[in-house]
């Protein structure tokens, strides 16, 4: 990667500024080191030489594959998936070994490939059996012993890989509720084969497991936008998107913060991973913050708050988005647009913070004559076709989503070869077929089981409880019933992927909402927030682990500043919540949403403020407080909440500022 200089170079990256010496840099190997302890999909088997090769043929030619079939392929549903599943099992055990321990170069031992074959077996033969097995099982109205044994070795295949490449956070989840799906049936007095048959088929071969609604985004829209970021990588954007943070903001009190804030949130346009996007410009960023005086701690916040919020930024969302449209029934450019607020507001909280941050410590930004001139910017500003023709074809809805990505690598490879500062050779070319196959595997495994959740949870019925537990429990109070939610959001979400993040918190969370009168999109979005949020939560905090882990910081505090900088996270799904029209749900005005956005704003300045502690000059404990409430006053609809905010916040910020400035002409 062009943004990391090597070990004991001299070299520092070339979208770093001069102020960050090379003893401030951060070396590829502290990156891949950082990414292999905080992130599952680094810990990879280690190829050399031919095999290296060989395995990167074959990860490309999967990364075709999944591209002609999303685009051309007319089998059916069930077979489609079940192949897909079959490869990502190969794949996966290809490139992932059973520890990150893992040191032998070209080996795989004799137990993982016993396991890929097997594993894959088992789905490819569902996928080219599938109308003779469907046949069977129609006409026979049972599972048999084989059906059985072929669905549980099916699924603990895709369990181990889970294991391998996501994480055991989620593992958790699944086991926990396959444990109580089996205690549930078994209570009501059925026979243990009639209750393995009935699981193994809704799991294993309904469409309501492995094969459900998440596996089918993934493998219908999901990949080609994984290898279109993949190419998107290497256009040179990422070093791109830096540049242009610094031209807007790196002069500025604090700049690289800023720089860190702006970058993260373009970046995870791309990323769809927040430790991933934390650890490529935070490698970066961090260092220009601790040379501009920011503490470790708070440096390595600002970018795990910072990249954790790509995952909501529009137009990818993690990917997260594309899910979201299949569950409410609506258009991806629906969804996408809606987010455009939420977003603004949260990454607009985290930028405030960090002014605040910088004049507290009384920080400068960097110097102009190390940024990188408007006229070479100017000249890169190609680099955004492929981004701007994806926003464009998705707006005019001519073509599908699965084409107008397909559109959109093309385009990327256009301005790969263009390029000259990053050019996209045909080794390249290769590289970013193989990084679209591998993203591939994270996610379809992560989505498998998010099936499996789901399918646990459609047999056993524990939504409906569940809803009917939290409802009980909130008494039918709105505020109630969105606070213990969100606990269980994050409880869930903790180091779990983002698009098995949301899927888990689709099938189980949005529906209490619902129940309690939220609208379907806002109930969406409300869950999908503080799922998201779980990476900047301790005590999983991956994302401000990682960042803690370049910034050299202690990782508890990390994770701490990295929540209280994405307060706005934790207000505005109240926002939407309250408010569906800052989602442009039900707006009867423009009006009504600047009112909605300005009054949200100034209240997350008010929290902030509060939080930060400095407004002008040090606040006291008690204009702390009255700041925090009246920020909370602005966020709650109406406008005697409103007014009683105004002429909190408003008088406070007066107060500090006039009398900060008398102090100063005081001791001048």
């Amino acid at each position: 990667m062009s943004l990391f200089k090597k070990k004991d170079t001299a070299a520092a990256p070339a979208s770093m500024p001069a102020s960050v010496d090379s003893g401030d840099a951060v070396s590829i190997e502290d990156v891949e080191e950082v990414m292999k302890k905080y992130d599952r999909e680094s810990n990879t088997r280690i190829w050399v030489g031919v095999p290296q090769k060989v395995v990167r043929y074959i990860m490309a030619l999967f990364s075709l594959y999944c591209i002609y079939s999303t685009l051309f392929s007319t089998a059916s549903l069930e077979v489609r998936l079940m192949i897909f599943l079959g490869c990502v099992v190969v794949m996966g055990f290809l490139y992932y070994p059973a520890s990150k321990n893992h040191v032998a170069t070209n080996s795989i031992p004799w137990y993982d490939w016993i396991i890929m074959i097997v594993g894959a077996s088992c789905f490819f033969y569902y996928g080219f059996n599938f109308d003779a097995i469907i046949d069977v099982l129609t006409s026979a109205s049972k599972m048999t012993p084989a059906f059985i044994v072929v669905g549980i070795i099916g699924i603990l295949s895709l369990m181990e890989l889970c294991r391998r490449c996501v994480g055991i956070p989620i593992l958790c989840v699944v086991g926990a509720l396959l444990v109580y799906t089996f205690w549930s049936m078994l209570s009501k007095g059925m026979p243990l084969q009639a209750v393995l048959g009935r699981v193994i088929y809704t799991l294993f071969y309904g469409t309501s497991g492995v094969i459900g609604t998440p596996i089918n985004v993934c493998a219908k829209f999901i990949v080609v936008f994984i290898v279109f970021g993949a190419f998107l990588e290497r256009t040179g954007i990422s070093k791109f998107f830096i540049d242009l943070a610094n031209k807007i903001a790196g002069a500025s009190a604090g700049g690289p913060a800023k720089v860190a804030v702006i970058s993260s949130a373009l970046c995870g346009m791309v990323s769809g991973s927040s430790v991933g996007n934390t650890v490529t410009t935070g490698s970066v960023t961090i260092p220009m913050m601790k040379k501009t005086g920011y503490k470790p701690e708070f440096a390595g916040a600002v970018e795990a708050a910072s990249s954790t919020g790509g995952q909501i930024m529009p137009p990818i969302m993690g990917a997260a988005a594309f899910l979201m449209a299949e569950y409410l029934g609506v258009s991806y450019g629906e969804v996408a647009v809606k987010a455009i607020l939420p977003a603004f507001l949260y990454f607009a909280g985290i930028f405030i913070a960090v002014h605040l941050e910088a004049k507290k410590l009384g920080l400068k930004g960097i110097d102009r004559s190390e940024m990188v001139s408007g006229k070479e910017l100017f000249s890169k500003l190609y680099l955004l076709v492929p981004i701007v023709l994806l926003i464009v074809l998705v707006a005019m809805n001519v073509y599908t989503m699965q084409k107008a990505a397909a559109l959109s690598i093309i385009a990327a490879i256009v301005v790969g070869l263009i390029n000259k500062d990053s050019r996209l050779t045909p080794a390249r070319f290769i590289e970013a077929l193989e990084a679209g196959g591998k993203g591939t595997i994270t996610v379809a495994t992560a989505c498998a089981m998010a099936g499996v959740i789901a399918g646990c949870i459609t047999v056993t019925g524990l939504a409906s409880k569940l809803i009917t537990a939290i409802v009980a429990l909130s008494g039918n109070t709105l505020i109630i019933g969105l606070f213990l939610t969100m606990l269980c959001c994050i409880v869930l979400g903790m180091g779990v992927p983002t698009t098995a993040n949301y899927c888990i918190m689709a099938a189980t969370c949005a529906p209490i909402l619902m129940k309690l009168g939220i609208p379907d999109i806002a109930a969406h979005f409300f869950v999908f927030y503080f799922g998201i949020v779980a990476d900047i939560t301790p005590p999983v905090a991956l994302a401000a682990y990682a960042g803690s882990a370049i910034a050299k910081s202690n990782p508890m505090r990390t994770g701490i500043n990295a929540t209280k900088l994405a307060i706005a996270a934790f207000i505005v799904p109240y926002v939407f919540a309250y408010s569906p029209s800052l989602l442009f749900v039900d707006v009867e005005s423009v009006l009504d949403v600047v009112i909605i956005c300005v009054t949200a704003l100034l209240g997350i300045y008010g929290v902030a403020a509060g939080l930060n502690g400095f407004v002008g000059k040090k606040i006291n404990i008690i204009f702390r407080i009255l700041l925090i409430a009246g920020g909370l006053t602005l966020i709650i609809p109406g406008l005697e909440t409103d007014i009683i905010g105004l002429v909190v916040v408003g008088g406070i910020t007066a107060y500090q500022m006039v009398t900060a400035k008398r102090d100063s002409a005081a001791t001048a």
